[in-house]
């Protein structure tokens, strides 16, 4: 399942392990914007991690969930393109 995560954290030591928990599962697209492309269990453990991070009364974290076909109509303009953080080495040429 494709997911958006967005966050709204006023604590910065709080926000910062929620941003590095929401690093180990997904792409970070903007300041306070994830990308997720999570298996259910996944997205469960994801879920519980949040929950026992935040405060309720003043922290927010929403999730949307975006089908196939939405996934393709995302539009996006300016800013960088999202990257793939698979490092690749390439074969040192023989002499």
């Amino acid at each position: 399942m494709f997911i958006v995560v967005s966050y709204d954290i006023p604590e910065d030591k709080r926000r910062t392990k929620i941003h590095s928990v929401l690093k180990s599962y997904g792409q970070w697209m903007q300041y306070s914007v994830f990308e997720c492309d999570l298996t259910a269990t996944q997205y469960a453990k994801l879920r519980s991690r949040l929950v026992k991070l935040i405060k309720p009364d003043t922290d927010s974290v929403r999730f949307y969930f975006l089908c196939a076909c939405c996934q393709g109509k995302v539009e996006r303009i300016g800013g960088e393109q999202p990257r793939d953080e698979t490092i690749f080495f390439a074969e040192s040429p023989s002499s």
